[in-house]
């Protein structure tokens, strides 16, 4: 249903369908959309140009948070309604979010101070609604460096302590994605908008090209909703609607950097001494940090770091954390993305908004645009409301949006709080088939309730598994993407569905190759195409090494 060796067939079909929704683009919020519109009722589709969630959706600080800067800029809307929207994400998919406790240190002469970080922070939990369990603490300067020896002592006043939820952005896509298409959507990724197809100035479908095989098909639908992330204006171009609000992209980049060299135990929020907020956190063995807020205007499709941001990160860690003296030597990965931000005509850059908003062209095109990861559901829901009401004048009725109670796929695990229990008896079952306690542990909480799927594949698959010559956790995970999350290319599985080209790169070197060529024979490339997708995959391990300077040249090199 979800694989990349039905993926042609399923473009083929989709164009002797008649759709109640085509929705075009396959980050969080097309995906969200995908499965709310599915959920009631509503007939689907979807197109993604790249990978699902390769946009901005891959590139986020992987947080579902709460926003709690908003609360400066007074937006107090949208912090009630992205502070209660965090619980939801995580009650819905526990196995891809998870409760953090975040530290903000605040020193003399720093943004926050003791009074306005606790008055914030209070303020914080009503309007988000905080459980009593995650309601935030006030530490002394004692009890903060207690908690993190590494923040800088001097001038050092306390902390406050709270929650919030750290993710994995793309798996958190692909679940929703997924569960999209197990409710009867269709969905498609490497499929890009070419034109769209009008009848009498209204909007009724368009003409995808399939970016693998370079054939062009017609979907039809009633209602199209553009939900193309940093590419929403072009698709407003090709709609002769980009008038008025458009989007401004900023650039963001984390570094990531071995545990080893920066030991840090507690997920800080932090201020820089230009006043900006940064977030270092520990996971997998890794300690990643940003992240910048630069205008962008490159390409959206491979923003990358470059030497100046670098430094800026580097600068930031070595002021918050004194001792640890990290240089350029000491990042292993890094990534970059883009945040598509709405910027009104005649406004100033410093009123650009984080709101998301809804505008429906003169051809009956819709477009969702800004937002963040955390209100995904609600922007959806949004979305969907407005096309069932469209829909509605035309004589359909659908039910109301029942996403608030409805587990993504793999997260049918009993709840949150069974989910610790959950875990444990998987593993159990995995040691019995073979698995080490570490390897399933990983397999288990990536792929929550999936994980029989990919226990079955450990008997259905054993005689492929062992002509591949790749560990049996390496191939179940090559293998379940191929099948049940439409891995078309090496850099879906390396950064998108693992997320290893991050946060494990020398598991990446270490395996490209096997992988590679076990996905050429599972997926009958030709000779051009698999040496096309390996230099492909090559180039992003470069590039998450390597910056370029500020005009986009490449300064070096790496064998």
């Amino acid at each position: 249903m979800f694989s990349s060796k039905t993926r042609v067939n399923k473009l083929e079909e989709m164009t002797t369908q008649k759709y109640d929704l085509l929705v075009i683009g396959g980050g969080i919020t097309g995906s969200g959309i995908a499965l709310d519109a599915a959920n009631r009722g509503m007939k689907t589709a979807l197109v993604e140009m790249q990978d699902f969630a390769s946009g901005t959706s891959s590139r986020s600080t992987k947080l579902v948070h709460g926003g709690l800067r908003y609360l400066k800029q007074f937006e107090v809307k949208m912090v009630a309604e992205v502070g209660k929207e965090r619980a939801i994400v995580y009650e819905n998919g526990p196995h891809v979010t998870t409760p953090e406790w975040m530290l903000l240190p605040f020193h003399t002469g720093g943004t926050f101070g003791k009074y306005s970080t606790s008055v914030g922070l209070r303020v914080y939990d009503y309007l988000a609604g905080v459980k009593r369990s995650e309601r935030r603490k006030m530490f002394s300067a004692e009890e903060t460096l207690k908690r993190e020896p590494l923040v800088k002592s001097q001038d050092l006043k306390g902390g406050g302590y709270y929650v919030e939820y750290k993710t994995d952005d793309a798996r958190l896509t692909i679940e929703v994605a997924k569960e999209a298409a197990s409710r009867g959507a269709d969905l498609v990724n490497y499929t890009k908008v070419e034109e769209f197809i009008y009848d009498n100035g209204t909007v009724i479908g368009a003409v995808v090209v399939d970016q693998i095989t370079k054939k062009s098909y017609k979907i039809h639908a009633k209602k199209i909703v553009n939900a193309a992330g940093p590419w929403v204006d072009s698709l407003r171009e090709k709609d002769n609607s980009k008038k008025g609000k458009q989007l401004q992209l900023t650039k963001g980049i984390h570094l990531v950097i071995d545990q080893k060299r920066f030991p840090l135990q507690q997920a800080i929020y932090f201020d820089t001494p230009d006043g900006r907020m940064v977030f270092a956190i520990p996971r997998d063995g890794k300690t990643y940090v940003g992240t910048t807020d630069t205008v962008y205007k490159e390409d959206a499709r491979h923003p990358q770091m470059t030497v100046k941001d670098r430094e800026y990160v580097i600068e930031a860690i070595n002021y918050m954390f004194p001792t640890v003296n990290i240089t350029v030597d000491d990042v292993e990965s890094s990534w970059a993305g883009v945040r598509p931000l709405i910027h009104e005509e005649g406004k100033d850059p410093s009123e650009i908004s984080r709101k998301d908003e809804v505008w429906t062209s003169h051809s009956g095109l819709i477009t969702i645009a800004g937002g963040k990861l955390t209100g995904y559901r609600k922007m959806a829901e949004l979305v969907v409301n407005t096309v069932a009401e469209q829909l509605k004048a035309e004589g359909a009725t659908f039910k109301p949006s029942q996403t608030k109670n409805l587990p993504i796929s793999g997260g049918y695990v009993g709840g949150s709080k069974n989910f610790p229990k959950f875990v444990e008896e998987k593993v159990k079952v995995g040691v019995e088939l073979g698995l080490s306690p570490e390897a399933a542990t990983k397999l288990v909480k990536r792929y929550g309730s999936n994980i029989d799927v990919l226990y079955r594949y450990m008997t259905d698959y054993k005689d492929k598994m062992k002509a591949s010559n790749l560990p049996t956790s390496v191939f179940l995970q090559v293998q379940y993407g191929i099948e049940e999350e439409m891995v078309t290319k090496p850099i879906d599985l390396f950064i998108r569905r693992t997320g290893a080209l991050f946060f494990d790169i020398a598991w990446v070197r270490e395996w490209k190759e096997a992988v590679i060529k076990y996905m050429a024979q599972e997926l009958s490339w030709t000779p051009q195409q698999t040496s096309e997708y390996s230099q492909e995959l090559n180039k992003h391990l470069h590039d998450a090494v390597v910056p370029v300077d500020e005009k986009g040249s490449q300064i070096a090199d790496i064998s």
